[in-house]
């Protein structure tokens, strides 16, 4: 199976002049190659004539309903209320979908976790968690763009595993618990990646992969 893409967004403005990935996609159905779409764009509506005759699923990230803060953090990204939308109208065609939660970064969205997975839940089967876990380029990204939340935040990220920094282990568990009681609570299967507590986890992948037919 192919994940498109876990580096990079799939649907970047530009391909909606080049069609590139529309052109992958042609090759995927025509060979029955399994793929799984991660994105954050609603570009895919235009290839639903593709993906309702492939073996596919779409999982799309929502890190904020807040379009205030979807553009600051998102900037190139379509808001939140058209990603929603597409995800109504891949059920609509009987496409599976997820929604990745991520990231979750305390003093900025973590208040949004119940309501994020409550406002996907009628359109998908499957939530995707995740923290936020910065490499030192994207740490200082982030300072720039949120200097008071990174100075009230910054001593929580005191573990380090490879490259990236982790919220400290409790916490992350706090965020945790109550996105798995969310996604109990409206039925949706839940998976963690590279977050650990695997006693959390209920679905046989964690980014949704086992959604593809």
């Amino acid at each position: 199976m192919v994940s498109v893409s876990n580096s990079t967004d799939p649907y970047p403005p530009i391909e909606e002049d080049l069609k590139l990935t529309r052109e992958c996609f042609k090759l995927f159905a025509e060979y029955g190659i399994r793929y799984l779409i991660v994105t954050k764009s609603d570009m895919f509506l235009r290839d639903l004539d593709i993906l309702r005759n492939s073996r596919t699923a779409v999982t799309v990230t929502i890190t904020t309903l807040d379009k205030g803060l979807a553009k600051r953090v998102e900037p190139n990204a379509p808001s939140p209320e058209r990603r929603i939308k597409a995800l109504k109208k891949l059920k609509e065609y009987g496409i599976p979908a997820g929604v990745r939660v991520d990231p979750i970064i305390p003093g900025l969205n973590d208040k949004e976790i119940e309501e994020i997975i409550k406002n996907v839940s009628p359109y998908i089967s499957h939530i995707t968690f995740s923290t936020f876990k910065p490499r030192y380029d994207s740490f200082r990204r982030f300072e720039r763009l949120f200097p008071a939340v990174y100075e009230k935040t910054k001593t929580l990220y005191s573990e380090r595993i490879g490259n990236s920094f982790y919220l400290e282990k409790e916490m992350r568990r706090i965020f945790i618990e109550r996105a798995h009681k969310m996604a109990k609570k409206e039925n949706l299967s839940f998976g963690l990646c590279r977050e650990g507590f695997r006693e959390y986890i209920n679905a046989p992948s964690c980014d949704g992969s086992h959604l593809v037919p």
